[in-house]
């Protein structure tokens, strides 16, 4: 059997590190310019131009990390979608001190939140957001916890969106290029990981089902890159 036909989950060594520690500070790093090199913010702007029609007044980004990401993606979408709010959140506060008035100066505000994903959904009770974006994050959790995710999310925005890493063999043979650019043993081990863990085929269509959603699109996006759009059933 292909080893990549199903998910395999194993811990990623960053997740294990102090936030100030050396090697995480290098693979946070690392991390950005991966992100380049997938292209994940310009394939999330694609989405959020094609399933978002009118400018969004909020939008929750779960697994934020530094907040970089989102900063890329604002400084793409910011000129024609003014005055967005922006929530923040992960489990540790990575945010730089310049974070927040980077995305003031476009136009946009941020708040930072710092909390497990599953604690701040459970007790969340505010407004509604207009979209939920998600990148390279979803693949941390088993089945039974994107289940159980999703079923929490549903109730914050009426559209989840993410792009997660493409379970293949591309994908997986390229992470053993990744010393040519410098990249230190912890993003080499979690590149890895993050492969076999990640996503193919229609499995976020099926766990979002699970959860009552309506699925919207999932395909994989360039090389590297699946992607998933889904509608919760409590759209207005």
């Amino acid at each position: 059997m292909n080893a990549l036909s199903h998910r395999s989950l194993v811990p990623e060594i960053l997740d294990g590190l102090a936030a100030g520690d050396p090697r995480a500070l290098a693979s946070r790093r690392d991390l950005r310019w991966i992100n380049a090199l997938m292209f994940q913010a310009p394939i999330m702007a694609s989405l959020l131009r094609k399933f978002v029609p009118r400018p969004p007044r909020r939008i929750l980004e779960i697994g934020a990390g530094d907040g970089t990401f989102m900063l890329k993606l604002a400084q793409r979408m910011a000129r024609h979608w003014p005055e967005v709010e922006l929530t923040l959140l992960d489990r540790v506060n990575l945010a730089g001190p310049g974070l927040l008035a980077e995305f003031n100066r476009l136009g946009w505000s941020a708040e930072v939140v710092t909390a497990d994903v599953f604690d701040w959904a459970e007790g969340y009770g505010g407004e509604w957001f207009d979209a939920i974006t998600v990148n390279l994050f979803l693949h941390h959790f088993d089945d039974v916890e994107l289940v159980r995710l999703f079923l929490l999310l549903a109730w914050k925005a009426p559209l989840l969106l993410a792009t997660e890493p493409l379970r293949a063999r591309f994908p997986l043979a390229a992470t053993r290029l990744l010393p040519a650019i410098g990249a230190n043993d912890v993003t080499r081990h979690d590149a890895a990981q993050s492969v076999r863990a990640g996503f193919r085929g229609k499995e976020l269509s099926d766990l979002w089902l699970a959860a009552g959603g309506r699925p919207l699109e999932e395909r994989r996006a360039g090389p590297f890159s699946h992607i998933f759009a889904g509608a919760s059933a409590r759209s207005r």
